[in-house]
Parts: structure tokens; C-alpha cells; sequence
């Protein structure tokens, strides 16, 4: 899910009305359930692109103004309320579902109270993700955004004028980051600068934003038609188009030229401050940026050592970086002509699993799922990504795979990234907590990425057991795969705590994975964009193997895969820490039988 609409909505704030937040501030309701829901509905008006994903009514027409010190307070006097009124309730008090919902409450208050104690506002824009990126998918048509009624066009053009606000505040605050000293590395402003100025267009009809009308229902009355086409046109050629050139030309001609040549965040000042609460944000471990770098550093000699023994299984001659250049490049491993060609295979992978999923799991979504190529406007830069379905069904997951050139697509790798992106890693893991009514709103829509993504990647590690893997270049591929969330933890501590230069870290992942140099490019610039992001995957995927693990050694010939994949499923989105705690009660019931 490496750009899961959840992920990027996460960190969007909103300061559209003051919330009602009284019922949160108060005393707690009589129960712990009461209390999270109403937590839930009022975090939404905080929050509204994620109400917009989830399917929920009411909120799409309004759009978070993320850069304002004005919300930004009204978000802290919020979590500090719901932080007092959490405090009277008694966890050993509640049942097992009530204190994990206490648990991850109380984790939420704290985590964004810190949050909001850095100045992210200041460089609210980079080119991996941001409000300006997040409307692009939602105003293309194919994204959450519905647009289905004449009601949803309407509320698209609300949610529009108000992006232009936000892009005149987010001047007004780089602008104040600039004075204070945040500023982006240059490598990551020249590739913010083309995506502003692609959206610059002098026919409305040719913008991405355009695509809803392109594909208006024909049951719309022609006046509503009419009038909404030429409100698009309106919107896009006198409010949309020059906000985007003026992004453009104040990072092109006033941004740029104060851009910084160090590509970590303890450049900035409280940079290392920051960093290391964003390990604590990401990871929801207490690790330190030294025990990460050294774990990486341990995981990138243990995975090349599994990867020279698949390179003498081929019978391939040279070292492991030649062995790289010819995964990479032998035309064997690209075996596409069309883009429908990719799609289907990925699509063919979940038959071909069928037998052996029932085996592993028990738990099984009842949402459909879907492989679809990357849009247009951003396959360029994109990568392979999940995108949640709604719990209602009327809109499945998707699993986006991006194909710019079908017949450059390398297949190795590919089924360790189905796994991992759709079944039954994000799809599974994402379906089967949102159709969990048993669990509150809030925990039914959360994310934590080194859950998340730590289950996605454990998910890998099946392969095998599920029929894959039969080709030894495929295994390679999932241990390229690990590879790669290996040497984050080396790169990601590298820049931001040790002084790695970019540079640095690009040669890094050169000399231990198969990537060609522009991917690799891209991560460590991504990396660079949102410190502490990419810890997650192998932190949390480590602590789901090593709860496997315990499991299997106290329970012995008792333990059952199935039953252990349900209580790390079953619970939803959690903190590491609260699934040990739920891993350690079930093994601890199951030896007392």
C-alpha cells in the first residue's frame, strides 16, 4: 500500500468549522464504545478526505486547509479534550476489545499532540505526496471522489474553490518556513516544479480535472449537463489553472534558489528532534535510530546471503551485482507487449492461489477486488499501490499497477508484489477490518503503517505455502523485495541522523538490490520527502515473524496457522505494541486449554 489513499490521508488536517467536540470534552459516555464513536464523527470534521474514502456521507464538499496555525490549534485543543476525558476511564476495568479501543486512543491523543508540536506547515509540499497530488486522484474521476449524482458534481466544485485557498495558504506558510530555515533538499524541488506545470493547461477539456464530465452519467437532465460543464471549464480555466502556475513559478523562481544541498532532516532546525519522533510516529516502537540502523544493516547481510544461494541454484556465473544486471535486463523477464497483458497475469495470480489460501486463512473479505492499470496523469512516477474499496461495496479495492511501457514491465518480483499489494496482504488486511462491525467506526477505517505495511510484507514470506515461488527467479524477487525494505533502515537512519548524502544512499541500494538506478533514485528521494515513512514495512513485518514465532514454540504440534492469522487480523489496525500484548494473551489462553 506504499500509496494508499488512507496512508496519504492521514496526515491532511482541516479547518473548515470548529467542531463539535463537547461530547468528547465532556465526562466519558457510559461506555467505552460511546465514547470512540463519538471521538470517531467528531474526528471527521477534522478530517474529511478520509470520510470522502470511507464512503461516508456529509463531508464531500469540504477539503482539509492543512497549513493553518489557526486549525492546527483547534486540532490540539481537540486531542488535549479527548486526551482529559480518556484519563476517568479505568483499562482494567474494560473488556478485551474496549482496552485495545483505550490502548490506541490514548496512543492517537499522545502521537498527535507531538505531531503538532513541529512546524510541519511549513513544508506541507514534495513531490511524493501533499494535498495538491491527493486531488489529482480524487478530481480525476476514477479516484474516492464520487461522482454519480448531480449533487456530487456540485459538491466536487465546493471542495475546488476551496483548494484554491489552500494553495494560497501553503505560499503563505513555505514562505514563513523559508524565513525560519525549512526548507526542501533542490533535488526534490525540481521534481515538484513539472508536476504544477503539467497541470497548466489553456483547454479546461484537456485537464485531469476535467474527467468527471468526460464521463457524466447520461441520465443527468441536459440543463444540469450544461451547466455543469461549463462550471468545470469556469473552475478550472479561472481559479485551478492560475493557482497551479503560480505554484509553479514560486517553486521554479523563488523556492528553488533556497533550497538546501543536505538531504537529511537534522538539517533543519530540531530536525533531529523530529526525526526521531517520526521513528516513534512510523514504527510505534521506542526504537532508536542506531538499533534501526544496525537491524538494517543485519537484514541486508542476511537477505545477500539467501540471494547468492538462488544465484548458484540458476547456475549464474558472475557476482551478485552482475546476477542484479541480468535480472534487470535478460529479456526473459519481459515477456509483455500490452499493458492488458500485465494486468491479467496479476489478475490470473489469485486463481492460481485459491487451493492453498483456504489452508492460511479462515478469514476471508467478503469486498470485491479488482487489478487496474495506473492512471495516466501519474503512472510516469507511480508506484504499484492498493487502493481500499468501500465497506458497502460500491467501490472495490484496486490494486494499481502502473505500465507506462508493457514491453519494458519485468515480471520477477511480480508475485511477491500481488502478495504483498493485494492478496492476501493490503486487500485481505484492509477488507476485513472495514467489514468489522463488531469493531468501533474509528478502529474500522485506522491505519498504522508498520502494521499495515509489516503485515503486507509478512505476507511475502507465504508465497511458497501458497503455490508461488515455483520459479527460482520469483523467490528472488520477494528477497529483493525484503532486500529493499532492509536497506531502508540503513538509508532512511543513513540521511536524516548520520549525514548520508544522497548520493550515498543511492550507491547503498545499488550495491545490494536488483532496482535500476531511476527506481532506486526515486526511493531515496521519496525517503528524503517524508522521513521515517519507510521504517515501517520491515519493523512491523519483524515483529509479526517473531510473534509467529513465540506462537509456534509454546504451542507446539497445538499450533494452528489459520488461528494465529485471525488474532493478528482480528483486532484491525493496531500499534506493534498492542498486537504483542493481544499475541501474548491468545498463547498464553491456548496453553491453558
Amino acid at each position: 500500500m506504499r500509496t494508499c489513499y488512507f496512508l496519504l490521508l492521514s496526515s491532511l488536517l482541516f479547518v473548515q468549522c470548529k467542531p463539535n467536540s463537547s461530547k468528547t470534552a465532556a465526562a466519558p459516555e457510559k461506555s467505552m464504545k460511546t465514547f470512540i464513536d463519538q471521538f470517531y464523527r467528531d474526528r471527521l470534521v477534522f478530517y474529511p478526505l478520509e470520510a470522502t474514502t470511507q464512503g461516508v456521507e456529509g463531508y464531500n464538499d469540504q477539503l482539509p486547509i492543512t497549513v493553518s496555525e489557526a486549525y492546527r490549534q483547534q486540532l490540539r485543543d481537540f486531542y488535549t479534550r479527548t486526551q482529559s476525558a480518556l484519563a476517568q476511564f479505568q483499562p482494567d476495568q474494560l473488556d478485551a476489545n474496549d482496552r485495545i479501543s483505550y490502548e490506541i486512543l490514548k496512543w492517537e491523543c499522545d502521537i498527535s499532540l507531538a505531531d503538532l508540536g513541529f512546524p510541519d506547515n511549513y513544508m506541507s509540499i514534495n513531490q511524493f505526496w501533499g494535498m495538491p497530488l491527493t486531488l489529482g486522484q480524487f478530481g480525476s474521476g476514477s479516484g474516492p471522489q464520487p461522482f454519480k449524482t448531480v449533487k456530487d458534481y456540485d459538491n466536487w466544485l465546493k471542495r475546488m474553490d476551496k483548494f484554491t485557498v489552500w494553495m494560497d495558504s501553503a505560499l503563505v506558510y513555505t514562505r514563513k518556513g523559508m524565513d525560519a530555515g525549512y526548507v526542501l533538499p533542490t533535488s526534490l524541488i525540481v521534481k515538484v516544479i513539472p508536476q504544477f506545470k503539467e497541470l497548466v493547461v489553456s483547454d479546461p477539456s484537456k485537464s485531469l480535472y476535467y474527467g468527471p464530465i468526460r464521463q457524466m452519467p447520461d441520465s443527468f437532465p441536459a440543463a444540469d449537463k450544461t451547466r455543469l460543464t461549463e462550471a468545470y471549464k469556469k473552475m478550472i480555466g479561472e481559479r485551478l489553472v492560475p493557482g497551479f502556475r503560480k505554484m509553479a513559478d514560486f517553486f521554479e523562481k523563488e523556492y528553488l534558489p533556497k533550497g538546501r544541498a543536505t538531504s537529511g532532516i537534522s538539517a533543519l532546525p530540531g530536525g533531529r528532534e523530529r526525526y526521531n519522533h517520526l521513528i516513534r510516529y512510523w514504527t510505534t516502537t521506542n526504537m532508536t535510530a542506531d538499533e534501526i540502523f544496525d537491524l538494517g544493516q543485519r537484514e541486508v547481510a542476511r537477505i545477500r546471503s539467501e540471494m547468492e544461494k538462488v544465484k548458484t541454484q540458476v547456475g549464474f556465473k558472475g557476482d551478485l551485482k552482475a546476477f542484479f544486471d541480468f535480472v534487470r535486463s535478460d529479456k526473459q523477464f519481459t515477456p509483455f507487449k500490452t499493458p492488458e497483458e500485465v494486468t491479467g497475469w496479476y489478475a490470473s495470480m489469485e486463481t492460481r492461489m485459491k487451493p492453498q489460501l483456504s489452508k492460511m486463512f479462515d478469514l476471508v473479505p467478503k469486498s470485491k477486488f479488482e487489478v487496474r492499470r495506473t492512471e495516466a496523469f501519474r503512472e510516469a512516477s507511480a508506484s504499484a499501490e492498493y487502493s481500499q474499496g468501500t465497506p458497502d461495496g460500491s467501490r472495490p479495492g484496486i490494486f494499481y499497477v502502473p505500465v507506462p511501457d508493457a514491453t519494458k514491465y519485468n515480471v520477477v518480483g511480480g508475485e511477491a508484489l500481488f502478495l504483498h499489494e493485494a492478496i492476501p496482504g493490503h486487500h485481505y488486511q484492509v477488507s476485513l477490518q472495514q467489514e468489522d462491525t463488531t469493531l468501533p467506526a474509528f478502529r474500522r477505517f485506522l491505519w498504522y503503517g508498520a502494521y499495515g505495511e509489516g503485515w503486507a510484507l509478512y505476507t511475502e514470506s507465504l508465497g511458497k505455502e501458497l503455490g508461488l515461488y515455483t520459479d527460482p527467479y520469483q523467490y528472488f524477487g520477494m528477497l529483493s523485495s525484503e532486500m529493499h525494505r532492509a536497506i531502508r533502515l540503513v538509508v532512511d537512519v543513513g540521511m536524516h541522523t548520520k549525514g548520508w548524502t544522497r548520493e550515498q544512499a543511492i550507491q547503498f541500494s545499488k550495491d545490494n538490490e536488483a532496482d535500476t538506478e531511476e527506481s532506486i533514485t526515486a526511493e531515496i528521494e521519496r525517503y528524503m520527502a517524508i522521513p521515517g515513512q519507510a521504517l515501517s514495512y520491515k519493523i512491523g513485518q519483524l515483529k509479526i515473524l517473531e510473534l509467529r514465532a513465540k506462537a509456534e514454540k509454546a504451542m507446539g504440534d497445538q499450533f494452528d496457522l489459520r488461528a494465529f492469522h485471525n488474532e493478528v487480523l482480528n483486532a484491525g489496525c493496531v500499534p506493534l505494541k498492542v498486537l504483542e500484548e493481544k499475541i501474548d494473551r491468545w498463547i498464553e489462553g491456548r496453553k491453558t486449554r
